[in-house]
């Protein structure tokens, strides 16, 4: 068998990769030893004599289904949390996107005349003081003041 690892190792310059992802065709031996120069190996790669091995990365099969089964609310007990509370889920983000949902819901009851101006004003700065835990607590809420009067 010829000493191919001058022929391997302008193949993995010119095609921009590690020698050990250079594939030599075991059928074309001979041609591929006649190459000496860049040139020559050039053309066996034109004709496929010379290939490219494909990368080897690391598989997210195993994390894909590690994700679907925390999505369901499995794998996350105590045994595998790292973080503090707060680290895992930022307080202040939480806060953020409930209080952007309530003054959302608010804006759409003041558009569609569920509450008048002064009762947004008023709802408004309950929500920013933390009174509703949820939009559903701030429907209920504003259902509570419709019976009432």
């Amino acid at each position: 068998m010829a000493d191919l690892r001058n022929q391997k190792k302008l193949a993995a310059d010119i095609m921009g990769c590690g020698e050990n992802r250079v594939w030599l065709d075991p059928e074309n031996q001979d041609e591929v030893a006649k190459a000496i120069t860049r040139e020559d190996v050039r053309g066996l790669i034109e004709e496929g004599i010379i290939r490219e091995k494909r990368q080897k990365g690391v598989s997210r099969g195993r994390a894909r289904e590690r994700d679907e089964k925390r999505k369901y609310g499995h794998k996350k007990g105590p045994g595998v949390r790292k973080g503090k509370k707060g680290a895992r889920s930022d307080s202040k983000d939480e806060w953020k996107s409930g209080i952007r949902a309530l003054r959302k819901e608010l804006r759409r009851m003041k558009e569609e005349d569920e509450i008048d101006a002064s009762e947004y004003r008023d709802l408004y700065n309950k929500a920013k003081g933390g009174e509703f835990g949820s939009v559903r607590y701030l429907r209920n809420y504003v259902e509570g003041m419709e019976e009432q009067g």
